[in-house]
Order: structure tokens, then C-alpha cells, then sequence
């Protein structure tokens, strides 16, 4: 989510990027759509309630071993906030809103990178 010039992010609790950070974000769960997976997840983990506009990347998040043991498809959307209060919640250990002159000072997820790098940030 993009709010004056400052990007939603959350800092990783748990697994291997922990410490790390991004926007929210999580799995799907079987019979759920894109859209309410992600409602679901920035609820758990930033406390907030967004409506969903239309996907703004999409990258992969590739295993590097041989064969690679993982890989997933990410799919970041724009959101909007329509309620609720910002609190690290769920498997987030922070969560705030950063402006973009200074989100790349935090340490990031590859994927956040890439991300920030295709969109011109």
C-alpha cells in the first residue's frame, strides 16, 4: 500500500527471512481469491482493513538449489485502507508505514527489492 509518498511494509517474524522486511503478504488458502487472501493477510498482520485494486507486480520466489526444492509466485496488489489501526500483528514482528526515500535504508527481502527495483523505487 502507497500513502503520501510512503510504502506499507512489516518485518518478518519467523522462518527463514526473519528480521527481514516487506509488504504484507502471505499464502493463499485453498478456496480463497487473491483478493481476500490479501485483505486477510494485511488484517493479521498490520491490523488494517483494505479494499483491493489491481495487481502491481508479480516476480518469483525461486529455490535456488538444483532442482529447487521451492517456488512460488508472488503477486503484490495496490490496497487501500478503509479501517482499522496499524499494529504488528499474526507473524509480523513491526509493521509501519516508510516513506520511499528511505525504505531501502531497512534490510529487505530479496523479493521486496526486486519489486521496489521493476516499479522505479
Amino acid at each position: 500500500m502507497i500513502d503520501e509518498g510512503r510504502i506499507l511494509v512489516v518485518q518478518r517474524d519467523g522462518g527463514a527471512l526473519a528480521g527481514l522486511w516487506a509488504v504484507p503478504g502471505g499464502r493463499q488458502r485453498h478456496g480463497e481469491t487473491m483478493e481476500e487472501a490479501v485483505r486477510r493477510e494485511v488484517l493479521e498482520e498490520t491490523g488494517l482493513v483494505v479494499d483491493v485494486g489491481d495487481p502491481v507486480w508479480i516476480g518469483d520466489i525461486l529455490d535456488p538449489a538444483d532442482p529447487p526444492a521451492y517456488h512460488y509466485t508472488v503477486v503484490d496488489f495496490a490496497a487501500f485502507v478503509v479501517g482499522g489501526e496499524l499494529e504488528a500483528g499474526d507473524d509480523a514482528a513491526d509493521a509501519r508505514w516508510v516513506a520511499f526515500t528511505a525504505v531501502r535504508d531497512l534490510p529487505l527481502t530479496p523479493s521486496m527489492i526486486e519489486m521496489l527495483t521493476d516499479l522505479g523505487y
